[in-house]
């Protein structure tokens, strides 16, 4: 009987999780219709706006404002956020007159607001709302209203913030991708913003950061014989040669895969030249791209390592997973 009222509750959880997530879809989904004048209003204002984007919201707005703040500065938008209460001893002094607020309160009635909304009327500074209360009193005060009113929170009390507060989030994201269009803010810039762990390096690091150069290039003349061959390769140890002709351009690759190919066909491996055996048109990539574009070809093409070729298709380097794999690019 208890394992039985146990596997009830179980059940029961799972159920009340899935309409969770179910209802805050459907909360994230009614937004859409909510992307109007208001919403091309708001983007106006940060973008005319001369200094930072003041971003401000009490209990679990604040989390959400803390975090709309940190997606719209990497996103190109300077932004900070400010706690109502401390701002109402002392760090107000955050706000100046060229500055943008974004005030984001679900019942738009936030008691800190109060006092907060005519100061920042005294500055001059425009006002965008993020509220579940669109006739709220900071839905009048401010210069656009974003609405993202909830028919319930998910809570079956509907009482903890669930629904709105994840409305709010989506909407906060929403300006700040509209905004990131309107600058033509582009991968370079993201980049620039990222530099650290692995999400600068896929953005930054380019080939010729970490691609082997002069004498670690394994190179051999198609007219060498396979010991020649062998012997580039073991000694460069890369488990790949790139194969020239006599004029040095490019003209295929041999890899550890081809030999062990080549000894299962042949017993006279040692009488074949390079030419004769290498793979013709092997994959490259120009030192200048990215390195993670270089990961990406290489799944794509199931192999281990692309030769860097100069104007003349000459091999200058030589790329290898593991060196992708150190630079934590993988």
């Amino acid at each position: 009987m208890r394992e039985s009222k146990a596997n009830d509750r179980d059940m029961i959880s799972i159920e009340g999780a899935r309409q969770v997530i179910r209802e805050e879809a459907e909360a994230v989904l009614r937004l859409e219709d909510r992307i109007g004048s208001d919403f091309e209003r708001a983007v106006e204002l940060i973008l005319g706006c001369k200094g930072r984007v003041i971003v401000t919201g009490m209990g679990k707005s604040g989390h959400i404002g803390r975090k709309i703040a940190a997606t719209l500065t990497s996103t190109g938008t300077a932004a900070f956020f400010l706690h109502p209460a401390e701002g109402m001893h002392g760090d107000l002094g955050i706000v100046q007159r060229n500055d943008c607020i974004i005030a984001i309160s679900k019942s738009g009635e936030t008691n800190e607001f109060h006092l907060l909304l005519p100061i920042f009327k005294r500055l001059g500074v425009p006002i965008v709302a993020i509220t579940g209360n669109v006739s709220s009193p900071l839905a009048q005060k401010s210069d656009a209203v974003l609405d993202v009113s909830v028919q319930q929170e998910a809570c079956p009390n509907n009482l903890a913030p669930t629904c709105s507060t994840t409305a709010s989030l989506v909407m906060g994201d929403a300006l700040a991708v509209a905004l990131l269009l309107k600058r033509g803010f582009s991968q370079d810039d993201f980049a620039f913003l990222h530099p650290g762990g692995n999400l600068g390096k896929k953005l930054i690091l380019k080939v010729a950061d970490v691609m082997h150069t002069g004498s670690e290039v394994p190179i051999v003349s198609d007219t060498a014989n396979m010991k020649e061959a062998i012997l580039e390769m073991t000694s460069k140890r890369l488990g790949v040669t790139a194969v020239v002709d006599g004029s040095g351009q490019l003209k295929g690759i041999i890899t550890d895969g081809d030999l062990r190919r080549l000894v299962e066909r042949t017993d006279t491996i040692f009488s074949l030249t390079a030419g004769k055996t290498m793979t013709r048109r092997p994959r490259t990539i120009s030192h200048d791209s990215l390195a993670a574009e270089a990961v990406n070809t290489m799944e794509q093409y199931n192999i281990t390592s692309l030769i860097i070729t100069d104007g003349g298709n000459k091999p200058v380097g030589i790329v290898h997973l593991h060196d992708l794999l150190k630079a934590g690019i993988v």
